[in-house]
């Protein structure tokens, strides 16, 4: 029986139940058999979950009834004010990217490329051999799996010039996703109440993750080719800050890339300020016309600690990155990560291992790149002929997404409420700024699930922005 009518026979007897009275008798499994025409197996399955749900309850040897509704009286949860005081840091809200959308929809707005795009043979088999490895039931070192702390350093290791003492597994720390990373790395290395240089727009999680730790943010403008150095240089010694967080290989939002002459002036500025710079190499994989430039495979000194993860390139299921770090740094991020995690299943570093250590890895991510920049030429394309005014300021050579100026003036935030209603999910900018927003943006995600309704996307954007600037 398919999914759709198991989840059609689900329903139905949802229905059949809420209209029911208490202690109603729902019909056996065997007339449930003949009504659906579906197996028994399959029959168990749905009545398994009414019963999970709390819907239905079974008395064996006498049949399943329905349950008697209990009324709930509002709970009150005023003493918590007292007990929780004010908040260290403001709470922020779910990010517009993570919110759930329509199964009608067009959903521009996730962070994550859609399933097609992975790799998921080769993650499905890796999952179920790592099922049947000891890394099913024991517990993984707290550093990580030292397959993985290999594989890590060794690509790093790849990009390094002549003259560079590459990192080895030891420096290799694995962590449950890069926001977990993050979140250490600035506990860790910058500490509550200090500053760290930020460029301006970024990442949104790096900046919740921050705000979290009690960390305060100097944003530096960054834009396609990334920040001026001498802002850099001038914000850390304005703030005294030891740490600056940046995105060089595709940022997020932008799409952006430092050309080689910006990366090798900050290092230095890193090193001649004693500062750390924290290297978000999120998109290392998602290359279109570029090809990726780790800043810290030229740094053998320990002023970068990089943070790669494999969430988007692999699957979001398998939440596994790495964080690469040096010296004292390291130490201190380590002794963060276990006293927050404790350490990472080994199911999930077995099973991610094996997928990037298999042949079809590399053919995956070889043809992974045009897929990429057919949908985000598509996209451009739509945009281009529906909504001129919203301008893509950086055709990005990577990544995932478009960053859309919107005429001067507009409101961001109204251009996605009525982009919604229409049926188009997109997210406004300002949530990738910290500090005042230097325009109104939104952010389109290119390797969405409906790249057939890119035209229609951009059509509904630009009937908006029509609608809006009159």
């Amino acid at each position: 029986m398919s999914q759709d009518s198991t989840a059609r026979m689900t329903a139905e007897l949802r229905a059949w139940i809420a209209a029911a009275p208490p202690g109603a008798q729902l019909p056996s499994n065997r007339a449930l058999v003949a009504r659906y025409g579906a197996s028994p197996v399959t029959v168990q399955k749905v009545m398994r979950h009414l019963i999970g749900a709390g819907l239905v309850e079974s008395r064996p040897g006498v049949g399943t009834f329905v349950r008697a509704v209990r009324t709930a009286r509002p709970a009150e949860y005023g003493w918590q004010t007292a007990a929780l005081g004010s908040p260290p840091a403001r709470v922020s809200m779910l990010s517009s990217t993570q919110r759930s959308a329509a199964p009608d929809a067009i959903g521009l707005h996730s962070g994550y490329p859609a399933s097609d795009l992975l790799p998921e043979r080769a993650v499905r088999a890796a999952i179920a051999r790592a099922a049947r490895t000891h890394a099913a039931i024991a517990r993984s070192p707290v550093a990580g799996m030292p397959e993985l702390q290999e594989w890590f350093a060794h690509e790093l290791a790849e990009a390094a010039p002549a003259g560079v003492t590459p990192p080895t597994a030891r420096d290799v720390l694995i962590i449950s996703g890069s926001q977990s990373g993050l979140s250490s790395i600035f506990r860790a290395v910058v500490g509550p109440g200090q500053p760290l240089v930020i460029e301006s727009p970024t990442y949104w999680g790096a900046m919740l993750a921050a705000e979290q730790a009690g960390v305060t943010l100097v944003p530096v403008p960054s834009g396609a080719f990334g920040p001026d150095p001498d802002e850099v240089d001038r914000a850390l010694e304005r703030s005294g800050a030891r740490a600056f967080y940046a995105q060089p290989t595709f940022a997020n939002p932008t799409g952006g890339q430092w050309p080689a002459s910006t990366s090798d002036a900050v290092l230095e500025i890193c090193r001649r300020r004693g500062a750390f710079l924290i290297e978000d190499d999120w998109a290392h994989d998602l290359a279109i016309d570029a090809d990726p430039r780790p800043i810290a495979a030229h740094d053998d000194d320990g002023h970068v600690i990089y943070v790669r993860s494999l969430t988007k390139s692999v699957s979001p299921a398998l939440r596994v990155a790495a964080v690469i770090a040096r010296g004292p740094a390291r130490e201190r991020i380590l002794t963060d990560r276990a006293a927050e995690s404790m350490y990472v299943s080994g199911l999930l570093q077995a099973a991610a291992l094996d997928v990037v250590t298999q042949p079809s890895w590399r053919s995956h991510l070889r043809a992974l790149r045009p897929q990429l920049r057919s949908r985000r030429d598509l996209l451009l394309d739509g945009l281009r002929e529906h909504a001129p005014t919203a301008h893509i300021e950086t055709v990005p050579a990577g990544g995932l997404n478009l960053w859309a100026r919107l005429p001067d003036g507009v409101d961001a935030a109204r251009v996605v409420r009525e982009s919604e209603a229409r049926g188009l999910i997109i997210a406004a900018g300002d949530e990738w700024f910290p500090a005042e927003p230097s325009g109104p943006y939104v952010r389109l995600n290119y390797s969405s699930e409906a790249p057939a309704r890119f035209g229609e996307a951009a059509q509904i954007l630009g009937e908006v922005l029509d609608i809006i600037t009159g």
